[in-house]
């Protein structure tokens, strides 16, 4: 099935699956992770956690805003540590979808 996603011009292209996250936004603009379903509070479409960040590209809202929470350092880095692994910060690309560029 061939769907069509938004994706900013400047967005990097999609690494192979398994590979480092580069910031492409290919997955969160797909589909919600489990975290971004309760963020979005919908099961489809992209994540309204999504934000792009024009110094590193597309990153998850969640971990962007637990890394810039307000009080003690403590607090936010176990705030980031958490968002990280709700995501799975770290554990390589896991969409498998086929990126085609808009002609």
């Amino acid at each position: 099935m061939r769907r069509t996603i938004e994706i900013h011009p400047a967005a990097p292209p999609k690494p192979p699956l398994g590979e480092p996250c580069n910031g492409c936004g290919v997955c969160c603009a797909s589909e919600p992770c489990p975290v971004g379903v309760l963020v979005s509070r919908r099961r489809h479409g992209a994540c309204a956690a999504l934000v792009w960040e024009v110094q590193g590209g597309y990153r998850c809202g969640v971990l962007v805003r637990a890394r810039r929470l307000r009080g003690p350092a403590w607090l936010r880095r176990v705030a980031a540590r958490l968002a990280s692994r709700l995501i799975a910060a770290g554990q390589g690309c896991d969409c498998d979808y086929e990126v085609e560029p808009r002609h």
